[in-house]
């Protein structure tokens, strides 16, 4: 297998359905990214949980996974587990999120996802975002819809454990989920890491990209 590198990357665009989504899929990414990239540019987007503890948690979060970064964070209060009754509303503000960045790379749910709010937030992302390379991370939950993922991005120990570390800090309303520990985080990591000859590593899946060869 052959590793390809990014080019210059100061921008980015997260969104997800839920607050927490983000940081369970790719904490370690955003981590590795803000630490790599000083100044790095962040656009985030969730669909739900504005005016609710959720929306400070959220706030709180990821603020902490893009240390030195310029966060720009919108949260909506979407009905969790409602999305596709308000397709209408989120298709605009996608639109409108859309109008206030130029990512270089957008990290989002990916349509595969049994979660109906998850799928319907992936698959109105590449409607906004055609021309850029989007990223669908993975949620491990109850549903059997773990992703054969095509794209790996291999991270250190430090970078994980960080997560780990922060999701439980910042996400209180989450720890009585019998889901939400360190053997969830840790042990899909430790997978996807054997799958690409790394200690631990987070997975994308990409339905469309581009390679140029001439430099």
């Amino acid at each position: 297998m052959r590793s390809l590198r990014s080019g210059e990357v100061t921008e980015i665009g997260v969104l997800g359905a839920h607050c927490d989504d983000i940081a369970i899929g790719m904490g370690a990414t955003l981590l590795t990214l803000a630490r790599a990239r000083p100044g790095l540019t962040v656009h985030a987007l969730v669909l739900s949980g504005a005016g609710t503890a959720r929306e400070v948690e959220e706030k709180a979060a990821l603020t902490a996974l893009t240390p030195g970064a310029d966060l720009h964070l919108t949260v909506l209060d979407v009905p969790d587990g409602r999305a596709p009754t308000h397709w209408g509303r989120i298709k605009d503000a996608l639109g409108e999120f859309r109008r206030t960045c130029e990512p270089d790379v957008v990290f989002a749910t990916q349509r595969h996802d049994a979660h109906q709010d998850h799928r319907l937030l992936a698959e109105l992302v590449p409607t906004e975002f055609r021309d850029h390379l989007v990223l669908g991370y993975e949620i491990l939950k109850w549903e059997t819809d773990t992703p054969a993922p095509s794209l790996f991005h291999p991270v250190d120990a430090g970078a994980i454990t960080e997560k780990v570390r922060l999701l439980h800090a910042h996400y209180p309303s989450q720890r009585d989920r019998d889901w939400f520990d360190d053997e969830t985080f840790l042990g899909l990591a430790r997978v996807r890491g054997v799958q690409c000859h790394s200690r631990y590593a987070e997975a994308f899946v990409t339905e469309k990209s581009t390679i140029d060869f001439g430099g």
